[in-house]
């Protein structure tokens, strides 16, 4: 069954192909923060992502800042890219990943999450309650084309105790390469 606004987030425990965050597996209760977490569905690979580095890395600092979790699982099936194994999430992660990247090697938390796409953000208040999900903004694959800010937006409504006036949107991005 698909996450819906309110629901309660899937619990997981990973291994974390990045050393220099967090211990070797992380939980979503250790990625949370006081004022509530987010999980970014990503890989290698897929050139939203790649081309989306910049920003994802900066959206993690910023939630640090903001006392926000922030994760990033890469549940791809490595059998069909590569790049996705293991070993290639440690190499992106020494590059400077200022947060926990970790391993769905069975896809499960990925069918917990419904995760579509790559990237594709769900975001969680205090309560551990989903109150967004989807994009990041409308043009992963290029920053200046940017006209809409959808989760940021939705960030700062959360924090402020507002209402989300957008709390779901189509992530834009490469399919989850799901196992055969």
């Amino acid at each position: 069954m698909p996450l819906s606004t309110g629901d309660t987030a899937p619990d997981f425990e990973l291994p974390n192909a990045n050393a220099n965050v967090g211990s070797s597996t992380v939980s979503f209760a250790d990625a949370k923060m006081e004022n509530g977490t987010l999980v970014v569905f990503e890989c290698n690979h897929c050139p939203y992502v790649v081309a989306s580095v910049g920003r994802i890395n900066a959206m993690a600092e910023t939630c640090k800042t903001k006392g926000i979790g922030f994760v990033g699982i890469n549940s791809n099936d490595p059998v069909v890219y590569e790049n996705d194994s293991f070993e290639h999430m440690v190499k992106r992660a020494d590059g400077g990943m200022p947060y926990a990247y970790l391993h769905d090697a069975t896809q499960t938390v990925a069918h917990a999450y419904d995760a579509k796409r790559t990237p594709e953000f769900f975001l969680f208040d205090a309560d551990d309650r989903l109150v967004y999900q989807g994009r990041m903004d409308d043009s992963p694959r290029n920053p200046n084309d940017v006209t809409t800010s959808e989760l940021a937006d939705a960030i700062d409504a959360m924090l402020s105790g507002g209402s989300i006036a957008v709390d779901y949107t189509e992530s834009i991005g490469c399919s989850v390469k799901w196992k055969a």
